[in-house]
């Protein structure tokens, strides 16, 4: 099989920078917008330890808005010289679904490093507008003079979690969903996968967690930790609803293999005290961790279980920092860490 033209590096490799896109949209957090900036300053502030971090913003205002907030936070870890504003407006916060998917495009002997431009439809068109977080990748690409390459097709970052080496974890409940791609079959989809990102192999999962409003994101759920782990969240209450489709799912990657044959390491995370806010079931999980070159930002929820996790989590990444960082008011928009984050990989051979 000739190698792929087009790779996207595991979230593991070398970063060059993280991008975020400032919270803005009070509809998101209805009631409780309140205290989320200061969820976004804890994590720019803890990924300015490790990166440089690009935040979007609607305009000046928010910008000297923003700016000043990280600068009164006082946080022990920012690194204020690392962090760099853009005027690039958003409808929403959760870049890692219409942020800018950096890969690696290889021709001939040179490499360089490209940004996919995949279409954005808020999940199925669940929450309109939804113009301007589609233009996010273009816009980037503009500012970082970078090429931009079009796909085609609708896919959220959220969707896809990959090892860098051609294994690619997503669920049917999103990639097949028809509010996504309605004329592309799961042999279409696989397709464009492998010409996109260097995908050998797909590892289909089924449905996701309880109060997801995405249609079964696989970062709530499983994620690579390596080129051949994968941590899954396992919920043990029989009583709840997360308890079967989870059960599934961790059976599901049990029999799955390498691209050598070689059954994958499952390692089991537990999942959170369910989280309710006005009555509604919400998607927290700590599958939805954010790893950056020095620091893991993992989701915390003031339970008891938050200790096992990041347990769990440090063992998987011994060579960097795992920080937990609470989320029960941000899971309240239905994402966490790994939502509003999306990775920039360091440029080829650096």
């Amino acid at each position: 099989m000739p190698e792929p033209k087009y790779v996207m590096p595991a979230e593991w490799a070398p970063h060059e920078a993280t991008w975020l896109s400032w919270p803005h949209k009070l509809e998101s957090w209805p009631g409780k917008f309140e205290p989320v900036p200061a969820v976004f300053v804890e994590l720019a502030a803890w990924l300015s330890s490790s990166e440089d971090v690009h935040i979007n913003v609607l305009d000046e205002q928010m910008e000297d808005d923003v700016r000043a907030l990280l600068l009164a936070s006082g946080h022990p870890c920012l690194k204020m010289e690392r962090v760099f504003l853009h005027q690039i407006p958003t409808n929403d916060a959760w870049c890692r679904d219409h942020g800018p998917n950096f890969v690696y495009h290889t021709s001939g002997d040179t490499q360089e490093k490209v940004i996919l431009d995949w279409e954005y439809n808020a999940w199925g068109g669940k929450y309109e507008p939804y113009d301007d977080d589609n233009a996010v990748p273009s816009r980037i690409a503009a500012i970082r003079r970078m090429p931009l390459v079009s796909t085609g097709m609708v896919l959220e970052g959220g969707a896809i979690d990959v090892n860098g080496e051609g294994l690619l974890l997503t669920t049917e409940a999103c990639l097949l969903n028809p509010n996504r791609n309605p004329t592309m079959s799961r042999e279409d989809i696989e397709r464009k996968l492998g010409r996109w990102l260097g995908i050998k192999k797909v590892l289909w999962l089924g449905d996701g967690i309880a109060g997801d409003d995405t249609d079964g994101h696989v970062d709530d759920m499983a994620r690579f930790v390596s080129i051949n782990t994968v941590v899954i969240a396992v919920e043990d209450d029989p009583e709840d609803e997360n308890y079967k489709p989870l059960q599934k799912n961790y059976e599901l990657l049990k029999g799955y293999t390498n691209l050598r044959g070689e059954p994958l390491r499952v390692v089991k995370l537990p999942m959170p005290d369910p989280v309710y806010y006005e009555g509604e079931r919400l998607p927290a999980s700590y599958a939805n961790f954010y790893i950056a070159n020095s620091v893991v930002l993992v989701p915390v929820y003031r339970c008891e279980q938050d200790a096992e996790a990041l347990r769990i989590l440090r063992g998987c990444f011994p060579d960097r920092e795992v920080v937990g960082i609470d989320c029960s008011d941000l899971i309240w928009g239905l994402g966490a860490i790994h939502c509003v984050s999306h990775e920039e990989p360091a440029d080829p051979g650096a």
